[in-house]
């Protein structure tokens, strides 16, 4: 399997790392992209002798045969389209672009036209093969409620809009409760699970979401609540947060991991 990436941060490391390794299986990365010369992706790539190449022309021509996007939602805009259009599958971990309906749709119709995979992992939670199971037989409710420490969440726009001392919660605090549809947008790198679990399940207007900040916590932690016919379902993670990234669990890094070894493999467990 020749594979692209797209980004140059803790994930592509972590990726890179395992198949110097071989814990990925027969898969060769054939370039990391960026948007310039200037890009965190090059070093990495002179690190783990990989080459750095610049904009999706570059790319396409080191004939990928998927592409795995670890960078951002604008990325998944710039690159998905034009790689599917290509034949190349797509690996998308920043799922939550897909909250852009006309997006999706152009997506879903390229991938199938021209025979590639879109491919949306798990990320930081799981149980998305129950989820699917309750929406055949009649979903009512799909709610996610992801919670972490207030260090997870400096930096957002929404957030500091606020007014909010993060530095000095003293409690629990809510910072969004609402649909998917709305919620996703505001935490570009933070909550793309409730993308993955919305487009799973019974879409983001439907799909609950609510996001908490809490200094007590260790861990960042998802609580998903599924009730239909079949029954009610809770699942709750907690999540080891990624040293260099507290914004990200190690989950989400090593779903990355698993979705790249599936894209090779013939025999799948679950989904």
């Amino acid at each position: 399997m020749r594979i692209g990436i797209i980004g140059g941060g803790v994930i592509a490391r972590l990726v890179l790392e395992h198949i110097r390794d071989g814990a990925l299986g027969e898969v060769q990365v054939v370039a990391i992209v960026g948007r310039s010369s200037g890009s965190k992706g090059k070093l990495l790539a002179e690190s783990f002798g990989v080459p750095f190449v610049i904009g999706l022309e570059a790319l396409a021509a080191t004939r990928p045969e998927a592409v795995v996007e670890a960078a951002s939602h604008e990325a998944v805009r710039a690159y998905a389209e034009p790689l599917l259009t290509r034949g190349i599958s797509f690996v998308a971990l920043s799922g939550g672009a897909l909250c852009d309906d006309a997006l999706r749709e152009r997506l879903e119709q390229a991938a199938a036209r021209h025979r590639a995979l879109l491919y949306v992992p798990s990320g930081g939670i799981g149980g998305l093969d129950t989820l699917k199971a309750v929406c055949l037989a009649g979903a009512e409710e799909v709610g996610i409620v992801v919670t972490k420490p207030p260090v997870a969440w400096q930096g957002i726009p929404y957030v500091e809009k606020l007014g909010l001392d993060l530095d000095r919660l003293t409690g629990a605090t809510v910072l969004f409760e609402g649909s998917a549809r709305e919620g996703v947008p505001h935490f570009p790198a933070n909550v793309n699970i409730a993308a993955v679990l919305s487009m799973a399940g019974i879409g983001f207007d439907r799909t609950q979401l609510k996001v908490v900040a809490d200094p007590a916590l260790k861990f960042n932690t998802h609580y998903i609540v599924i009730k239909g016919r079949t029954g009610r379902v809770e699942i709750k993670f907690e999540s080891v947060a990624m040293p260099e990234n507290p914004k990200t669990s190690m989950l989400a890094c090593f779903s990355a991991l698993a979705a790249i070894r599936e894209l090779g493999c013939s025999t799948r467990y679950g989904t």
